[in-house]
């Protein structure tokens, strides 16, 4: 038997020699030597603990500043996340990115149109068209109804859409990025004008107290207890005082103006009462930031996306080099002059696969596929920057908030000894001299 079943079948089965065709060679396709270097960093390369027991979920809440007790913080807070216009560009980005990922999603589906196609077309005598249809001019009516489905055989349509649901989920992570830093943005504005409201309290109180001293000073040097030079000292002390004052006025005004500007309301902070930092609960922080928690950042959920985006245009690239199967198929009328296009005989269909395979591109899919790995080797180092950072600006804020505590522990240390008694013996001499700095 010269001829296997398999070649006769092949033989009364274009379709199906068509199929193994393109089998064959997708085989040839070559990708070798092209993929990305690049690896992402663990936690364990980072020196941060695993372990997320100890961290409660209730600190994992996105509105965080609840738990300093400020209404009117939370209130400046809810405005901004309202109004910013820099927050509502992040969300416009990602109303584009999800419709990106629509039509993405769309070319997995098949699709059907409608056409209908009326034209007066004179017909060339001198070309394939016989008397009396050549040099005549008639009425060519189409009425079709067409439908293609591309059977996604080696997943290009289906890499395309991870590709772009990974930016999708990427643009939502950066606008809760966006949102985070907003609401950070506010509070730090709002208790760094509560710190320089109590600054002020406290530069008041000393130019009240060296006005007080002046006018002891002057009572001195009118009884002869005290010299010209004492009083022109204490007269000095009165301008600094002012200058402060006024320095820290100026550095509220900014703070409030950056307040509003962040709010998106002009003059909103001056309706507010000043705030004062007693008035605000402190949150506590843990000692050491778990790998779990940390990687709960939004930028660091936005470029871990940007890695699965960018590992699914890699997968993406790769398939362009095999081959596309469509199956297409049409049914409808057509007819020459108006009258016959809906008559019986004008009816005409077909139904049938299109395979196109890419066979010499001069280069241009591997060179493709090269610069898609290089994307995920960007997108990876990124992510490993991004966590870095995370890892740094986290023991930072760990770090400052355990001296600011031992600070007060000493400053409060301080308070204690400068209000115990200390009252000294005076002499008869002294006291005759009422001289009080010394007693």
């Amino acid at each position: 038997m010269t001829d296997s079943l398999a070649v006769r079948a092949v033989r009364r089965t274009p379709v199906v020699a068509a199929a193994l065709l393109v089998v064959a060679l997708a085989g040839c396709a070559d990708m070798a030597g092209i993929g990305a270097q690049a690896k992402l960093r663990d936690a364990t390369s980072l020196g941060i603990a695993p372990d997320s027991a100890a961290v409660p979920v209730s600190r994992l809440d996105s509105q965080w500043w609840l738990a300093f007790g400020d209404g009117q913080l939370n209130t400046l807070i809810d405005q901004a996340v309202a109004g910013n216009p820099n927050l509502q560009i992040a969300q416009a980005r990602l109303t584009r990115a999800q419709a990106s990922a629509d039509i993405a999603g769309a070319a997995l589906k098949p699709k059907v149109n409608a056409e209908l196609d009326l034209n007066r077309q004179k017909f060339n005598s001198n070309y394939i068209y016989p008397a009396p249809l050549g040099g005549s001019i008639q009425n060519i009516g189409l009425l079709q109804l067409g439908a293609s489905w591309e059977l996604d055989f080696f997943g290009k349509n289906r890499t395309a859409l991870d590709t772009a649901i990974g930016a999708a989920n990427a643009t939502a992570a950066d606008a809760d990025a966006a949102r985070v830093l907003l609401a950070s943005n506010v509070a730090r504005s709002y208790f760094q004008w509560a710190r320089l409201n109590d600054q002020l309290t406290v530069a008041k109180r000393t130019l009240a107290q060296r006005d007080e001293t002046l006018k002891l000073v002057r009572d001195r040097v009118s009884a002869g207890l005290d010299t010209r030079l004492e009083l022109r000292q204490s007269e000095g002390g009165l301008p600094e005082a002012r200058q402060q004052i006024e320095a820290l006025n100026e550095q509220i005004a900014l703070q409030q103006h950056a307040l509003d500007a962040l709010v998106g309301q002009p003059n909103v902070s001056q309706s507010l009462k000043p705030p004062l930092l007693g008035e605000v609960k402190p949150i506590a922080l843990q000692a050491n930031i778990p790998a779990d928690l940390l990687g709960r950042r939004a930028d660091i959920a936005a470029a871990r996306w940007r890695v699965e985006a960018a590992s699914s245009d890699v997968a993406n690239a790769k398939t362009l080099f095999y081959p596309n199967v469509n199956l297409t198929a049409f049914v409808g009328f057509q007819s020459l002059g108006f009258g016959k296009l809906l008559k019986s005989g004008s009816e005409q269909w077909g139904v049938g696969p299109a395979i196109s395979l890419p066979i010499f591109e001069g280069g241009k899919l591997r060179a493709n596929l090269r610069g898609k790995s290089a994307d995920l080797d960007v997108a990876i180092e990124s992510y490993n920057a991004t966590v870095i950072d995370a890892v740094r600006d986290a023991a930072d804020q760990v770090t400052s908030a355990q001296s600011i505590a031992r600070q007060q522990a000493e400053q409060r240390a301080a308070q204690t000894a400068a209000e115990a008694p200390t009252t000294l013996p005076c002499s008869a001499t002294a006291r005759a001299w009422a001289t009080t700095s010394m007693c």
